[in-house]
């Protein structure tokens, strides 16, 4: 099951809908955070970029650097739509841990 969140900025109060939660990220590991505007974007025949796609380059490219996979993910989005118009916001984030990791307890 996937987790899509809620959406920012509708609610002036969110304490009840958000928790703190610490996450260890070992070599290897990483975290990608997207805008509904990714897999919401449609092409020329209507078609949705989708979520899927976006895993499947993201995927492929994380051996690379978090910013080689953001760039690889844009410039996939970008082909799919084409010359479509965006009507959207387009935000990507990628963490991803490469090397040691220091634990400071």
């Amino acid at each position: 099951m996937m987790d899509l969140g809620f959406p920012i900025g509708l609610d002036e109060n969110i304490s009840d809908l958000i928790r703190h939660l610490l996450v260890y990220l070992e070599p290897g590991d990483g975290v990608v955070l997207y805008t509904d505007g990714i897999p919401e974007a449609r092409n020329m025949h209507k078609k949705f970029y989708g979520i899927e796609r976006l895993c499947v380059v993201v995927s492929q490219n994380w051996h690379l650097s978090a910013e080689q996979i953001k760039q690889a993910a844009i410039d996939d989005l970008r082909i799919f739509f084409g010359k479509q118009k965006v009507f959207d916001d387009i935000t990507l984030l990628v963490l991803n841990q490469q090397g040691n990791i220091v634990h400071n307890l």
